[in-house]
């Protein structure tokens, strides 16, 4: 996480006991006197947060503010004044302040806001590197996340099956995403203007196999759960195997099919010619926190709810779990995250009503984090009766001063 703080302080002496608590704290302040000096450090790449005073000769915290918004409307902006003006505070808060904060204030409450801050920039930006990754580069970079040696070996496994002819079995522990894989294979193919399609194994018959085979020439097929071909089937996929027509043959399955006895050998050895194997979670752990990431950011857009902060807490929690589902189970956690419910995959499932209570705490919390505590704001912005709105807040033991 970046340590950077940008202190934007007319006075010396305070700008300068600022920069040495921030510098004891294991931060990097860039200090500065005026607008005109900070205004050079504020960019939309910029990966710390601004702390600025209100009252300075020139342009004041609240232009700065404004400009700010204008580079980047999520680039945090925590200001600091000496007067106890309420309604500049809540004009800072209604236009984007992360914080507003009287002089004097204690190291610890600033620091504390600059923590917050910092954790909700370096989640922006992670979220931000995750999406231009995703709308660039090759296929199999898009859909296959992760960083470790034996995802990266995985990737260029699948670059290299898609460029060959032949059919090609793909291996994986339950929900480690080999249908996916199988997708990959297909677009990097020279397959990939033809269809792409998807069969069950369990209860196709061979006039069923023979109709998929016409509705998807000049492409490919995913054949999911391919153990569970009957005999007759089996023997069917061989023979137009071996007579090279038909699509292109994409067979997944988590079983070791070698040691089925029903398996037609011959079968199992012309699709094992070209085979990728995708390792569970527990074989890399170090991709955890990449897919968990990419995937609070895909929840919070399916929800519409504000991606929380991932902290090193819960990570660490994530990295204690063993993950047996493996990424499927893992996009389940990061929805109950970005909904405010437990990440605990052990869990016991709950009743409607209190998923309900669980669904509404963390409406509340995002609306709070959103208005950075300002009770008013959020109760507008959720079209509650302020009655009701802190009735609801006594009830999850919610309180808005924790998000300023």
């Amino acid at each position: 996480m970046s340590k950077s703080v940008l202190v934007v302080e007319d006075d010396a002496d305070v700008r300068d006991a600022i920069g040495q608590s921030l510098e004891l704290a294991g931060y990097e302040p860039i200090l500065t006197s005026a607008f005109v000096v900070a205004k050079d450090h504020i960019s939309r790449d910029f990966d710390g947060v601004i702390v600025s005073d209100m009252r300075m000769p020139g342009r004041d915290g609240m232009y700065l503010l404004s400009y700010a918004q204008t580079v980047d409307p999520d680039l945090p902006v925590i200001l600091l004044t000496g007067e106890g003006d309420i309604p500049m505070a809540v004009e800072a808060t209604q236009k984007g302040a992360f914080a507003f904060l009287e002089k004097p204030c204690s190291n610890a409450v600033l620091m504390e806001m600059i923590e917050g801050a910092q954790e909700l920039r370096a989640t922006e930006l992670e979220n931000r590197l995750i999406k231009a990754k995703a709308s660039q580069g090759d296929v199999a970079e898009r859909m296959i996340f992760g960083q470790s040696d034996t995802i990266v070996a995985v990737r260029a496994a699948v670059r290299r099956m898609a460029v060959l002819d032949g059919p090609v079995l793909i291996q994986g522990a339950p929900g480690a995403g080999v249908s996916k894989c199988a997708e990959v294979v297909h677009r990097l193919s020279d397959m990939a203007a033809g269809p792409f399609g998807r069969v069950v194994a369990a209860g196709l018959t061979p006039a069923g196999l023979n109709a998929v085979f016409d509705e998807n020439a000049g492409g490919s097929i995913y054949i999911d759960e391919i153990a569970q071909l009957t005999p007759e089937v089996q023997s069917a996929l061989l023979a137009a195997l071996e007579g090279g027509v038909g699509p292109r043959i994409l067979a997944g399955t988590v079983q070791d099919i070698k040691a089925l006895p029903a398996f037609n050998m011959d079968l199992f050895y012309r699709l094992e010619a070209l085979n990728v194997y995708i390792p569970s979670l527990k074989e890399r752990p170090e991709d955890i926190p990449v897919l968990f990431r990419h995937y609070v950011l895909e929840a919070s857009e399916q929800s519409g709810v504000a991606a929380p902060p991932v902290t090193q807490e819960v990570l660490a929690d994530l990295l204690a779990q063993d993950w047996p589902g493996n990424a499927r189970a893992l996009m389940n956690a990061a929805m109950r995250f970005v909904l405010g419910l437990s990440t605990d995959q052990t869990a016991q499932d709950t009743g409607l009503a209190a998923q309900m209570q669980q669904v509404e705490r963390s409406l509340l919390v995002d609306a709070l984090r959103q208005n950075h505590g300002n009770a008013s704001a959020t109760a507008s912005q959720l079209k509650l009766p302020r009655k009701t709105f802190y009735d609801k807040l006594a009830k999850h033991g919610l309180k808005p001063g924790a998000f300023r």
